[in-house]
């Protein structure tokens, strides 16, 4: 079997990695012995085994460390040493979770874990609890810190910044598996994206494709840097979390590539889910009284952005078709949320080319103003 036919290896979260990691520091807290590997209960039944990558057993604290592998996911987290530090705590005091050095500290309403908590969420919490109470029994009382080398570093390249995450990672996981690209971790910060805006009682956001497109829909309406939401490829994924959690407007951003592909009912505009037609944008041209030599220019064109210079050149308003069909396809999503929908469409230099203004799903079209 060549490479490519090979199935895509699945991974661990790092949530999964620091239960490992805190189940065998527990055990070398309480015996003096670190098992290795060591054994885990995921959310669904399974129980994967982890070798450790460091010990440490103190006078009254032990240490133990998992390297997180996310298989064949491009996860940034990829090779995280996952390390807990783990200590008895007050009688009565239950389990509590600190950050080290490299986990994040949330500081904003609207994330999974309120302002002042470390940024180890919901699921991971309940692993590490399920994990020390199999070493433990009805000892329950503990200090569990997990922290994370270089995990600072690791974080430059999240949206933990932007979402009010400061420090470091985010211990993350559902179900405790990385899908290999699932884009779990993306799908998570728009996610957390949405909430904090609505957190913080913000009435607009915007999706963006990409830098240059969030960039100029932030200038077009003046939006604080927390209305914007990087979604990536994933308009789909983000307008369905919309539905049910929204807000009252929403702006979907995007350069003439993607917003043509979600114009022609691509509602994830990544280049492997597909390319963008270039005869139906001739066709679309047709439709708004483009020349038939225009228009075979446009459907012959190297790529989407000569075709817009084409049909810019010539006079013919390519972009606003696409941003209001590019709305047809975003706004039936949305349905019968009480939300507002403009689309932007943006050429490579941030320069407005399209725009299907703000109305919800089944209202007519009204004019173009802002």
């Amino acid at each position: 079997m060549s490479d490519d036919e090979r199935p895509l290896r699945r991974g661990w979260t790092t949530g999964t990695c620091s239960a490992a990691a805190a189940k065998a520091a527990c055990a070398a807290l309480i015996t003096g012995d670190f098992p290795d590997p060591v054994e885990v209960t995921l959310p669904g039944g399974q129980r994967p085994s982890f070798a450790l990558a460091r010990t440490e057993l103190r006078d009254n604290e032990a240490v133990a460390a998992v390297i997180k592998d996310a298989g064949d996911d491009p996860d940034v987290t990829h090779g995280a040493v996952m390390t807990a530090t783990v200590r008895r705590g007050a009688t009565g005091s239950g389990i509590t979770f600190l950050a080290g050095p490299g986990v994040g500290t949330v500081t904003r309403p609207g994330l999974p874990m309120p302002p002042g908590e470390p940024s180890i969420n919901p699921v991971p919490r309940r692993m590490i609890a399920q994990a020390i109470a199999e070493i433990a029994g009805d000892e329950s009382d503990f200090e569990v810190e997990i922290s994370v080398p270089d995990g600072e570093k690791m974080a430059l390249r999240t949206l933990n910044g932007r979402l009010g995450v400061v420090g470091g990672i985010s211990v993350l996981g559902t179900t405790g598996i990385v899908v290999p690209y699932s884009c779990s971790a993306w799908i998570h910060s728009i996610h957390r994206g949405i909430d904090v805006a609505r957190a913080a009682g913000l009435d607009h956001v915007s999706g963006a494709t990409g830098a240059v497109s969030e960039a100029a829909a932030q200038k077009y309406h003046g939006l604080p840097e927390l209305a914007l939401i990087d979604m990536g490829d994933f308009v789909g994924g983000m307008l369905k979390y919309l539905r049910v959690h929204p807000v009252p407007r929403v702006t979907v951003a995007g350069g003439v590539a993607k917003m043509t592909k979600l114009a022609q009912g691509m509602l994830d505009v990544h280049s492997a889910r597909g390319a963008a037609d270039l005869t139906a944008l001739a066709e679309m041209a047709l439709g708004i009284g483009a020349d038939g030599d225009v228009a075979e220019r446009i459907g012959t064109a190297n790529n989407v952005a000569e075709a817009f210079e084409i049909a810019r050149s010539s006079n013919i308003a390519l972009g606003e078709v696409v941003a209001e069909k590019a709305w047809l396809t975003a706004a039936s999503v949305l349905r019968d949320a009480d939300i507002e929908l403009e689309i932007l469409v943006f050429d490579r230099l941030g320069e407005l080319a399209g725009r299907a203004p703000f109305r919800r799903h089944g209202a007519p079209r009204p004019l173009n103003r802002r």
